[in-house]
């Protein structure tokens, strides 16, 4: 069942807002104000990763861009234990002549920092980026 909620803007901000909504993609105004506000609270509610408590336990996924010669590193992170890797995927991307791994992961907030750190400074991994999951009450598991 929807419910309108609705709030008062000058124009300026409103046609800023119809600006933003477009060039992200959204076709309405509900959808986007809906998802940028639960992105708007998670962040305010744990902040990033950087500035989290160390023992604040995440799931998430962790994003690998890099060149072939590299993979013996990423086993090593998938048996360290320092996070725990739930699954793992690999693909090679032949227009962007690059692989890509995604790791759906578990662990505190120190061990995600010591790791992504690692890889940040490992020769041939060109992107690492984490996309922790969304926190809820009750939910689908």
């Amino acid at each position: 069942m929807s419910r309108v909620l609705s709030f008062s803007t000058d124009k300026h901000f409103a046609e800023q807002l119809d600006t933003l909504i477009q060039q992200s993609g959204y076709k309405n105004r509900s959808l986007f104000l809906r998802d940028a506000s639960l992105h708007f609270a998670e962040a305010k509610r744990r902040g990033e990763l950087v500035a989290m408590d160390d023992g604040i336990v995440l799931e998430g996924t962790i994003v690998i861009y890099y060149q072939h010669g590299i993979e013996h590193k990423l086993m090593e992170l998938r048996h360290s234990h320092e996070i725990d890797v739930l699954s793992f995927h690999h693909n090679c991307l032949r227009d962007s002549h690059t692989c890509v791994d995604t790791m759906q992961v578990r662990g505190d907030a120190k061990s995600f920092r010591t790791a992504i750190d690692k890889l940040n400074n490992t020769h041939d991994i060109d992107k690492v980026n984490f996309v922790a999951a969304p926190m809820r009450e009750h939910g689908c598991c």
